[in-house]
């Protein structure tokens, strides 16, 4: 069994308090640009996610037998969406 080796302070290559004292100088960075109505007109608003749907789910919680549910688990993937459609047509 290998014993894991502690990181000393001279393998992470880094001096900490150095970086602390550091002072930014206006050479090391540039201003941003101010928004110009141009820029606003190009801007998109991307939304992440699924589109709502216009008909939901909504979750339920039921009980059944282990055997009923090994049969349709062995059907494969997509076996709860293949399950609703069945059940939505026994109304």
């Amino acid at each position: 069994m290998l014993a894991k080796k502690r990181a000393s302070r001279r393998s992470l290559k880094s001096d900490l308090a150095r970086v602390d004292a550091h002072v930014i100088r206006a050479q090391e960075y540039v201003e941003l640009p101010e928004l110009t109505e141009e820029m606003l007109a190009r801007a998109t608003i991307k939304k992440g996610g699924r589109p709502v749907s216009a008909n939901p789910r909504k979750q339920v919680t039921i009980r059944l037998p282990a055997d009923v549910l090994a049969r349709w688990k062995s059907t494969g993937p997509g076996w709860q969406t293949r399950m609703a459609e069945r059940l939505s047509k026994a109304r």
